[in-house]
């Protein structure tokens, strides 16, 4: 009778040691998912301030070369063939010149006095919490809504 009580205890874990196991688990899951996710989502805007930076740094550089502002990202990017040019300066990476990076949609456009370049997540709250804004001044301002960021939005610090 003692050796058969040893037998069951020695056979591995009772079903209620298991699903104690796995709603511990589930727990720590239901904790740290909205973490990560806040986590890459910091990481995601981080990005595109680098790269709203970049834009600004580049159409300086363009400015020079070209003696006016690049009025798309296209302008800034590399060409589809042959050697660069006003048209396609190589001047930013194809991932960026294409408007779409870090799940974000960058747009420039020409303006009388220079440029603007808005970003904005492509889906709120998801790709990101806040949409950005920038210009020939190089100030980078953002917008902790849905609304996009403009020249009135309060600057990055």
């Amino acid at each position: 009778m003692e050796q058969l009580r040893r037998r069951r205890r020695a056979r591995g874990f009772s079903l209620i040691e298991l699903l104690i196991v796995i709603a511990i688990i589930l727990i720590i899951l239901a904790i740290a998912v909205p973490k990560l996710g806040n986590a890459r989502m910091n990481a995601s805007e981080m990005a595109v301030i680098r790269e709203m930076q970049t834009i600004n740094t580049m159409q300086t550089q363009y400015m020079s070369q070209f003696g006016r502002f690049a009025t798309s990202l296209a302008e800034l990017g590399p060409p589809t063939s042959g050697a660069s040019g006003p048209q396609a300066a190589d001047l930013i990476p194809s991932s960026l010149s294409s408007g779409d990076k870090d799940g974000y949609i960058f747009t420039l456009t020409g303006t009388p006095s220079g440029y603007t370049v808005n970003a904005n997540p492509k889906v709120f709250n998801t790709s990101g919490r806040r949409t950005f804004f920038t210009d020939q001044n190089m100030i980078v301002h953002q917008n902790w809504s849905a609304e996009p960021a403009s020249a009135s939005s309060p600057e990055l610090k």
